[in-house]
């Protein structure tokens, strides 16, 4: 890129559309940090699985054009198919053990795919650094280990889950709910909020930490529970005690719609209510 040849700051958000003010506040942290923001919006194939209906999946490019005009992108990068997977095609980056679990369990081969895209589009735009949200929160870490591993230049910037008035984290998913269920959809943030009064009231377990969050989803009707854990906020591992910086992550269905959501807990972290 010739902003690069000219000594200028290149920033990057990946994004695959149906673009909201979650993906709007990193637009903004990029715009903050970068002589040029680039946003690239491409449905990527490769990490849809079985029973995931790619040709479903909203596309209201105008819509996204204007918001990240709106926010001062300076390019907006919408490749074809053939633009990133190109006739022959055969390569993939496999995603390590910290893709085995979680989204990865329910996700055969969903990483796979977010990495090999992600890693074509930091070779064409070639970013300083690319802003990630923390909401999907193993993704994040999966792109770090990506960039570690593979010693790209890229810097990795992560930014916190961005929340509507009532909790709910912001998402393309949300736009699959009905009424009912979006409403009924704020357990999750309440789920994340009971786990981290209970560590605040001297429990460290991490089992019976989970359990109270899923006790606030399940007490919601229609909710559907694939987990609710708290691992390691570095590595992802599985703990027994919540001892130094930790993740709550959950999953549940609702209406059909899978969502998923995390929170920190640490002992001075407290949740807004």
């Amino acid at each position: 890129m010739r902003a690069r040849a000219e000594g200028l700051t290149i920033g990057f958000v990946p994004t695959m559309g149906a673009l909201h003010s979650g993906h709007a506040a990193l637009f903004d942290e990029a715009r903050r940090r970068a002589d040029v923001v680039v946003v690239s919006v491409f449905v990527n194939p490769k990490q849809f699985g079985l029973g995931e209906d790619l040709s479903k999946y909203p596309r209201p490019l105008e819509a996204d054009v204007a918001l990240c005009a709106r926010c001062g992108v300076d390019v907006v990068f919408v490749p074809g198919i053939d633009e990133i997977y190109p006739a022959g095609f055969d390569t993939k980056v496999v995603a390590g053990a910290a893709a085995a679990d979680l989204e990865g369990a329910s996700r055969p081969g969903h990483f796979d795919g977010v990495l090999t895209v992600v890693a074509l589009l930091f070779s064409i735009v070639q970013p300083h650094f690319s802003v990630f949200g923390e909401k999907d929160f193993q993704q994040l870490l999966l792109v770090r280990r990506l960039a570690k591993d593979l010693r790209l230049t890229t810097e990795i910037v992560a930014m916190p889950v961005i929340r509507d008035v009532d909790g709910l984290a912001l998402s393309s998913r949300n736009l699959y709910l009905s009424p009912e269920d979006r409403r009924r959809a704020v357990c999750l943030s309440r789920g994340l909020v009971a786990a981290q009064d209970t560590l605040q009231r001297g429990e460290t377990d991490a089992s019976l930490i989970g359990a109270a969050a899923a006790a606030v989803v399940e007490a919601t009707a229609g909710t559907e529970i694939a987990y609710v854990e708290v691992r390691d906020a570095r590595t992802l591992a599985k703990i027994e005690r919540v001892e130094r910086e930790a993740r709550v992550l959950l999953a549940v269905k609702l209406g059909g719609v899978r969502l998923i959501d995390n929170g920190p807990l640490f002992h001075s972290v407290r949740w807004q209510r």
